[in-house]
Protein backbone atom coordinates (compact mmCIF):
# COMPACT_ATOMS: atom_id res chain seq x y z
CA UNK A 1 0.00 0.00 0.00
CA UNK A 2 1.56 3.58 -0.95
CA UNK A 3 1.18 5.71 1.59
CA UNK A 4 1.79 9.69 1.00
CA UNK A 5 2.24 12.96 2.53
CA UNK A 6 1.24 15.50 -0.36
CA UNK A 7 2.90 18.12 0.21
CA UNK A 8 6.68 19.12 -0.46
CA UNK A 9 6.75 21.80 1.74
CA UNK A 10 6.62 18.70 4.54
CA UNK A 11 9.44 16.79 3.06
CA UNK A 12 11.91 18.66 5.72
CA UNK A 13 10.03 18.25 8.65
CA UNK A 14 9.16 14.42 7.51
CA UNK A 15 12.55 13.82 7.22
CA UNK A 16 13.61 15.56 11.07
CA UNK A 17 10.84 13.96 12.55
CA UNK A 18 11.38 9.94 11.70
CA UNK A 19 12.66 7.78 13.38
CA UNK A 20 15.61 6.09 10.94
CA UNK A 21 16.99 3.17 12.14
CA UNK A 22 16.09 0.20 10.84
CA UNK A 23 14.04 2.31 7.85
CA UNK A 24 12.81 1.87 4.46
CA UNK A 25 12.49 4.24 1.54
CA UNK A 26 9.16 4.80 -0.52
CA UNK A 27 9.25 7.17 -3.32
CA UNK A 28 5.34 8.05 -4.03
CA UNK A 29 5.91 10.50 -6.69
CA UNK A 30 5.01 13.51 -4.63
CA UNK A 31 6.69 13.26 -1.41
CA UNK A 32 9.87 10.24 -0.54
CA UNK A 33 8.89 9.39 2.51
CA UNK A 34 11.09 7.26 4.97
CA UNK A 35 8.84 4.72 6.83
CA UNK A 36 10.20 3.31 10.13
CA UNK A 37 9.99 -0.01 11.55
CA UNK A 38 10.26 1.07 15.12
CA UNK A 39 7.01 -0.13 17.13
CA UNK A 40 7.47 3.51 18.40
CA UNK A 41 7.23 5.36 15.10
CA UNK A 42 3.73 5.89 15.84
CA UNK A 43 4.26 8.47 18.64
CA UNK A 44 5.22 10.77 15.59
CA UNK A 45 2.90 13.16 13.58
CA UNK A 46 4.92 12.02 10.99
CA UNK A 47 4.48 7.92 11.24
CA UNK A 48 2.19 6.50 9.08
CA UNK A 49 2.46 2.53 11.03
CA UNK A 50 -1.16 1.21 11.17
CA UNK A 51 -2.46 1.60 14.71
CA UNK A 52 -4.80 -0.47 16.68
CA UNK A 53 -8.55 -0.31 15.81
CA UNK A 54 -10.49 0.93 18.95
CA UNK A 55 -13.28 -0.77 19.67
CA UNK A 56 -16.39 0.37 19.94
CA UNK A 57 -19.95 -1.07 20.87
CA UNK A 58 -20.76 -3.47 17.53
CA UNK A 59 -17.87 -2.50 15.79
CA UNK A 60 -14.51 -0.04 15.66
CA UNK A 61 -13.27 2.63 14.82
CA UNK A 62 -9.88 3.11 12.47
CA UNK A 63 -7.24 5.94 11.50
CA UNK A 64 -7.32 5.74 8.06
CA UNK A 65 -6.01 9.44 7.11
CA UNK A 66 -4.16 12.35 9.18
CA UNK A 67 -4.36 16.25 7.66
CA UNK A 68 -1.64 18.51 8.35
CA UNK A 69 -2.32 22.24 9.19
CA UNK A 70 0.75 24.28 7.33
CA UNK A 71 1.10 27.35 7.37
CA UNK A 72 0.71 29.40 3.91
CA UNK A 73 0.46 26.27 1.88
CA UNK A 74 -2.23 23.98 0.58
CA UNK A 75 -3.27 21.38 2.91
CA UNK A 76 -1.24 18.11 3.16
CA UNK A 77 -2.19 14.46 4.01
CA UNK A 78 -0.86 11.18 5.69
CA UNK A 79 -2.80 8.07 4.38
CA UNK A 80 -2.38 5.48 7.27
CA UNK A 81 -0.91 1.98 6.46
CA UNK A 82 -3.69 -0.14 7.68
CA UNK A 83 -4.43 -3.14 6.22
CA UNK A 84 -9.03 -3.20 6.05
CA UNK A 85 -9.83 -0.08 4.65
CA UNK A 86 -9.31 0.93 0.73
CA UNK A 87 -6.75 4.02 0.53
CA UNK A 88 -9.38 6.86 0.67
CA UNK A 89 -8.64 9.28 -2.11
CA UNK A 90 -9.96 9.05 -5.39
CA UNK A 91 -9.19 10.69 -8.60
CA UNK A 92 -12.18 12.42 -10.58
CA UNK A 93 -12.69 14.72 -13.39
CA UNK A 94 -13.95 16.79 -10.67
CA UNK A 95 -10.83 16.91 -8.11
CA UNK A 96 -9.68 14.30 -5.04
CA UNK A 97 -12.45 12.47 -3.45
CA UNK A 98 -11.83 11.08 -0.31
CA UNK A 99 -14.40 7.95 0.07
CA UNK A 100 -14.04 5.08 2.29
CA UNK A 101 -14.93 1.20 1.31
CA UNK A 102 -13.00 -1.85 2.63
CA UNK A 103 -10.39 -3.66 0.54
CA UNK A 104 -11.63 -6.35 -2.28
CA UNK A 105 -10.87 -9.44 -0.20
CA UNK A 106 -12.61 -8.02 3.13
CA UNK A 107 -15.91 -6.90 0.75
CA UNK A 108 -15.86 -10.58 -0.56
CA UNK A 109 -16.17 -12.27 2.65
CA UNK A 110 -18.67 -9.60 3.80
CA UNK A 111 -20.57 -10.62 0.73
CA UNK A 112 -20.20 -14.55 1.61
CA UNK A 113 -21.22 -13.61 5.21
CA UNK A 114 -24.16 -11.40 4.59
CA UNK A 115 -24.95 -11.17 1.35
CA UNK A 116 -24.15 -8.27 -1.44
CA UNK A 117 -24.01 -4.70 -0.53
CA UNK A 118 -26.64 -3.35 -2.86
CA UNK A 119 -29.83 -5.25 -3.30
CA UNK A 120 -32.71 -4.68 -5.54
CA UNK A 121 -36.23 -4.08 -3.95
CA UNK A 122 -39.69 -5.82 -5.97
CA UNK A 123 -39.28 -2.63 -8.16
CA UNK A 124 -35.52 -3.72 -9.65
CA UNK A 125 -34.31 -0.40 -7.75
CA UNK A 126 -31.36 -0.91 -6.16
CA UNK A 127 -30.99 -0.16 -2.44
CA UNK A 128 -28.04 -0.63 0.56
CA UNK A 129 -28.42 -4.18 2.12
CA UNK A 130 -29.30 -3.40 5.58
CA UNK A 131 -27.04 -6.02 7.22
CA UNK A 132 -23.94 -4.42 5.61
CA UNK A 133 -21.99 -2.48 7.95
CA UNK A 134 -22.49 1.47 8.31
CA UNK A 135 -19.08 3.26 7.94
CA UNK A 136 -18.63 6.81 9.04
CA UNK A 137 -16.17 9.71 9.13
CA UNK A 138 -14.75 10.61 12.40
CA UNK A 139 -12.69 13.34 13.10
CA UNK A 140 -10.29 14.89 16.16
CA UNK A 141 -8.00 17.46 16.28
CA UNK A 142 -4.47 16.53 17.44
CA UNK A 143 -1.26 18.34 19.00
CA UNK A 144 2.19 16.95 19.33
CA UNK A 145 5.08 17.52 21.30
CA UNK A 146 6.84 19.02 18.54
CA UNK A 147 3.90 21.78 18.19
CA UNK A 148 2.91 19.76 14.54
CA UNK A 149 -1.17 20.20 14.54
CA UNK A 150 -3.20 17.21 12.53
CA UNK A 151 -6.57 16.48 11.92
CA UNK A 152 -6.62 12.57 12.42
CA UNK A 153 -9.52 11.11 10.44
CA UNK A 154 -10.78 7.69 11.26
CA UNK A 155 -13.49 5.59 9.92
CA UNK A 156 -16.33 4.49 12.42
CA UNK A 157 -17.65 0.80 11.67
CA UNK A 158 -20.47 -0.36 12.85
CA UNK A 159 -22.40 -3.71 12.67
CA UNK A 160 -25.77 -4.38 12.70
CA UNK A 161 -25.56 -7.05 15.18
CA UNK A 162 -23.33 -9.13 17.63
CA UNK A 163 -23.23 -12.19 15.51
CA UNK A 164 -22.23 -10.13 12.45
CA UNK A 165 -19.13 -8.24 14.15
CA UNK A 166 -17.94 -11.78 16.44
CA UNK A 167 -17.47 -13.10 12.80
CA UNK A 168 -15.71 -10.18 11.66
CA UNK A 169 -12.98 -9.89 14.81
CA UNK A 170 -12.22 -13.83 14.44
CA UNK A 171 -11.86 -13.61 10.82
CA UNK A 172 -9.98 -10.14 10.52
CA UNK A 173 -7.83 -9.75 13.76
CA UNK A 174 -4.76 -9.77 12.68
CA UNK A 175 -6.14 -6.17 10.83
CA UNK A 176 -7.53 -4.88 13.53
CA UNK A 177 -5.09 -5.29 15.26
CA UNK A 178 -2.58 -2.42 14.22
CA UNK A 179 1.09 -2.69 15.31
CA UNK A 180 2.57 -5.76 16.39
CA UNK A 181 3.22 -5.61 19.90
CA UNK A 182 -0.01 -3.43 20.68
CA UNK A 183 -2.64 -5.34 19.45
CA UNK A 184 -5.73 -5.81 21.34
CA UNK A 185 -7.22 -9.08 21.86
CA UNK A 186 -10.03 -9.28 19.18
CA UNK A 187 -10.61 -12.92 18.60
CA UNK A 188 -11.64 -13.46 22.32
CA UNK A 189 -13.27 -10.06 23.41
CA UNK A 190 -16.83 -10.66 21.95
Amino acid sequence: MISSVASVGLRRKVAQNLIVSSHHVRDVGIVTIFVSDSAHAYLLATAIHAVPAERLDRGFRLLVLRQYHVERAPLAFAWIDQRLLRAPPRLSRHGLFFANTFRPEIVAWLSEQLGRPSLRDATGRAHRNPRWPTMRWHSQDRSWPDGTRTIEWFVDVGFQDVASWTAFQRRWHEQLGGIEGHRPDYANSA
